[in-house]
């Protein structure tokens, strides 16, 4: 599967979306835990599966454990790819 960084957000927008139950949510490069009420360390497992199942590709909780926002989970994402 051959995907660009703007492929990648565009699946990731959904399932955030469903993750968090807000229909408004825009994945960004600079989007964290932070910035999400919602986002607590059950509703990131709910998201990681998502991801994993979306896209077809598993993390490492140490590939996980280092990630600081959506940007570098979308690198992560792309090497994988």
């Amino acid at each position: 599967m051959s995907l660009t960084r703007e492929d990648v957000f565009a699946r990731l927008t959904p399932l955030f979306r469903d993750t968090f139950d807000d229909d408004d949510l825009v994945p960004t490069e600079d989007l964290s835990a932070h910035d999400v009420e919602e986002w607590d360390s059950l509703s990131h497992i709910r998201l990681v599966v998502a991801i994993e199942g979306d896209l077809g590709i598993t993390f490492t909780t140490g590939e996980l454990a280092g990630l600081e926002n959506v940007g570098q989970m979308v690198d992560l994402i792309l090497a994988k790819l």
